[in-house]
Formats: structure tokens, C-alpha cells, sequence
């Protein structure tokens, strides 16, 4: 036996899993409350205790350790660029990949009422960019200068204008800041090179941001780093699209992540013109590309939800699949707002498992539609044609449905099939008709983790409890 523990902090459960890597098995499973506003060991000795008692497994009797956490809002970030169609969309891009949720962008200038918002903001990390390499000077080097005089107390990461640099990091330094730097994001119009910025920013994350949580005990106790959930997420899609060794994988797919704070999309695909005659506009979209809804969580963000759907429609959806739902608006508005409020809250009634299914059916649907691409018509001077700005996702094969709605609620498939292609939006570029899958054990975050050291057994493991689903 080859015993692997797996440990997710996240927002509202600690979540563990044990493996028998041998055996490609999944030897058993726990989950708790997190603690995170106390001590986060806490809900992870009870979660092992749950555990131990459950599956047998001696948590200090396993031959390894991995884990992820978006405990207390995971990791934070300000993303700042010049043009935002461009090195801003690229700094965003940088910040999504490595597994952090930008909590605000801008682009030009920065002024001090913007400086107030990043300050109040309370980031983990400040993400600098702009300019191509040779390109604009003066934007980064007056943004350098307002940040240097800021209160900002995170570390700041520079990744634009290489000629300018030495002089960025200089003024932050003088301005007592923690400076680190790396590629530009944008080094020209035509590329967009996110990965030394993101292999850096994982490693603030680490360095700097696991005690500032409460985590530095259980890092101790786990004995690897502890990497942002989103980011393990986004290694297991790479590795069931990707394949390992002889398996060559699944092939292109969307994961869909539903949580009680965001709603996250994860898609593995190359992406093409909708159209051999679609004009494409934007930066080029990467093959392996994140997104996240920090509005869309189904729980801290329910009203937001029920509010984007509307009272009248929110009922009519709630009636048609359980019809004796209480009609009356009030108490719609009560029990969404009491979701908000005891985000730890797990339904019960045959109404308040409804109610979630409504919930996650607009964060999916609205969460996919801004993923993906869209299309548009414009008139030139050669005549009308079809422009596509983002990603094309209409020929993906696969779709992956993950989070706690899709382990313990009612009807993940009919959730998974909100984020479908939808003839009343055909400008909206969503996949067709994948394959569809149910994370129903809760598994992918582990599988990321696994995906680094041990990337074949992990994917063997992933498609043995990935359940098929009928959309």
C-alpha cells in the first residue's frame, strides 16, 4: 500500500481524501467546517478524525502529503496594466492561471482615490505591468511612483516593460516596498507570456502568504507547499486533457467549479475561428485559461445571483421544477438572504435543494458565457463580416462538473447543462456537445496536487471515478 493523504482548506469545508496510489484507489474521504477564524488545524484534526474513523487511515502513518487552500478568500490580487484590451487583459490572465482571484484591475494611470481601492483592498499581491518590451515608459513608471508613496503592504510583482525595470524596482524600493520581478506578460502585440509571472506569483504565495493566513501550522504538519485550490484545479484539467505517458487523456474540456464564494471555469482547448470567414480580434487566447466569478458563489453571493435572474423569473424557474414552492416573493428574498448569511448552511427540504439548483444554473450559465468567446457583427469596407473576440468553446469535447452542488445536491446534470450552447445566444460561443462528467466525489482538487509527482497514477485514478452524466 502507497498511502497519499490530500488536504483542501477551503472557503467553508476542510475537505481530506486518502489514496492508495498502488491500488489507484480512493481509500476515503472527510470533510468539516474550516476554522479559519480561529485556528485552521482545528477543522483539519477533525476532518482526520472523521477520516481515520471512517476509512481507518492513520493520518500520521501515510507516506506523503499534499494540499491547497482559498481559506479566508484565497489569494488575493490587484492587477494593474496600460491598455486594457491588452496588457491589463494579459496581467488578469497571469493572476487567474496561478490560481489567484483578482479583486480589482486598471488600466492608464492610476490616480490616489485608485491607490485608496488597493489599499482598502487588502491584496496579497500587486501585479504591476505595461508596455511591450521597448514600448510606453511613462504609465508604469507613474504608477511605480504612486504605489512607492502608497500605505500598500504586500509584496509587489513587476512584469512589463523590461527597459524600465531596473527604474520600476528602484522606486518601489525606496518607497520601502518588497519588490520581486520577471518577464513582461506582453513582451509584444502578439504574444502574451504569462508563465514566469505565474511560477513567481505561486511563490509569494508560499513565502509570504501561508502564515498571514493561519496556515503556517498545518504547512508544517502537511511538509510540502500548500498551493491555491484554483491552481490544483487547473493542473488536474491540464492532466486529464493533456494525458500522461502512454494515455494521451480525454482531449479538450471545460471544468465547471461552483462554490459558495465564486464560480470557477477552467477550460484545456486550442482555440480557432467560429467560422473559416470569422475575423478574430483580441490578444490570442491561451490553450489553458481560468477564469473566476468572484459574484457567482451560490452562497455569499446569492442575493447578487437572485437578483441577476430576477424575482419573478426566480420563482417561475423554482415552480417548474418543484411546484410546490411557495409562491410568495418575501420569502424567496428571505432564504436567499439567510444563505448569505450562514454560507455553511446545507439544505435539507425538498424547496431549499431547488433553490440551489436555481442558483447554480445562473452562476454556471452567466460564469461559462463570460469564459468564453463571443461573436459579433461589424460592416467594413469590404462589406459585413463576423468578429470573434475570446475563446471559441464550441467544439470542446468533454465537460467536467465540480464543487459541492454537484457531490450533494439534486441534479448536478441538469446544472452542467446550463453552461451548454444555447440557440437563444448563438453570439455567445459555449461548448455544443461535450462528453459530460460529475466530480461526484469531490476528487479534482486532489488529483491536481497529485498531478506533479505522480501524473499517470493520478489520471488512471480520475477517470475511474469521474462519473458519466447524461446532458
Amino acid at each position: 500500500m502507497s498511502t497519499y493523504l490530500l488536504v483542501d482548506f477551503g472557503s467553508t469545508y476542510t475537505k481530506v481524501t486518502a489514496v492508495d496510489l498502488e491500488k489507484e484507489i480512493i481509500l476515503g474521504r472527510a470533510q468539516t467546517p474550516t476554522t479559519v477564524g480561529t485556528d485552521i488545524t482545528i477543522g483539519l484534526n477533525d476532518a482526520l478524525t472523521d477520516l481515520a474513523a471512517s476509512s481507518g487511515v492513520d493520518p500520521e502513518k501515510v507516506d506523503g502529503k499534499y494540499a491547497s487552500s482559498s481559506a479566508a478568500g484565497g489569494l488575493k490580487m490587484a492587477a494593474i496594466g496600460l491598455v486594457p484590451e491588452l496588457t491589463l487583459e494579459a496581467a488578469r490572465r497571469a493572476c487567474l492561471g496561478a490560481g489567484a482571484k483578482v479583486v480589482c484591475a486598471y488600466g492608464f494611470e492610476i490616480d490616489e482615490e485608485i491607490v485608496r481601492e488597493i489599499e482598502s483592498a487588502a491584496c496579497d499581491i500587486v501585479l504591476l505591468c505595461g508596455g511591450t518590451d521597448g514600448g510606453d515608459k511613462k504609465v508604469i513608471i507613474h504608477n511605480a511612483g504612486m504605489l512607492a508613496a502608497s500605505n500598500i503592504r504586500c509584496p509587489i510583482l513587476v512584469a512589463g516593460n523590461r527597459v524600465t525595470t531596473g527604474r520600476v524596482r528602484e522606486t518601489l524600493e525606496q518607497g520601502g516596498k518588497q519588490v520581486y520581478t520577471t518577464k513582461n506578460v506582453l513582451p509584444n502585440l502578439e504574444t502574451v507570456e504569462v508563465e514566469p509571472a505565474q511560477a513567481l506569483i505561486r511563490d509569494i504565495f508560499i513565502a509570504h502568504i501561508t502564515k498571514a493566513k493561519g496556515l503556517d501550522k498545518a504547512a508544517a504538519f502537511i511538509g510540502s507547499p500548500i498551493v491555491p485550490t484554483p491552481k490544483a484545479t487547473l493542473q488536474a484539467a491540464a492532466l486529464l486533457a493533456n494525458g500522461a505517458g502512454d494515455d494521451p487523456g480525454i482531449g479538450s474540456l471545460v471544468i465547471v467549479e461552483v462554490g459558495g464564494a465564486t464560480t470557477n471555469i477552467h477550460s484545456v482547448a486550442d482555440s480557432s475561428p467560429a467560422t473559416p470567414q470569422t475575423v478574430v480580434r483580441g490578444l490570442p487566447e491561451l490553450r489553458i485559461k481560468r477564469t473566476v466569478e468572484g459574484d457567482l458563489g451560490i452562497r455569499y453571493n446569492a442575493p447578487t445571483i437572485y437578483d441577476l435572474i430576477g424575482p419573478d423569473a426566480f420563482l417561475s424557474r423554482l415552480r417548474a421544477i418543484v411546484p410546490e414552492a411557495d409562491g410568495r416573493e418575501c420569502d424567496a428574498r428571505r432564504h436567499i438572504d439567510y444563505l448569505s448569511r450562514n454560507v455553511g448552511h446545507v439544505p435539507s427540504t425538498d424547496v431549499g435543494l431547488n433553490v440551489d439548483i436555481v442558483l447554480a444554473e445562473a452562476a454556471v450559465s452567466t460564469a461559462v458565457r463570460r469564459h468564453a468567446g463571443t461573436l459579433r457583427q461589424e460592416f467594413s469596407v469590404v462589406g459585413e463580416i463576423m468578429v470573434q473576440h475570446g475563446k471559441n468553446l464550441l467544439s470542446v469535447e468533454n465537460m467536467i462538473g465540480t464543487g459541492g452542488i454537484f457531490r450533494y445536491g439534486l441534479q448536478p446534470e441538469r446544472i452542467l447543462r446550463s453552461a451548454l450552447f444555447n440557440p437563444e445566444t448563438p453570439w455567445s460561443l459555449k461548448p455544443q456537445a461535450p462528453k459530460a462528467y460529475i466530480d461526484r466525489d469531490y476528487m479534482l482538487y486532489g488529483i491536481g496536487l497529485l498531478a506533479e509527482a505522480f501524473p499517470a497514477a493520478a489520471l488512471r485514478i480520475a477517470r475511474k471515478y469521474l462519473k458519466a452524466a447524461s446532458l
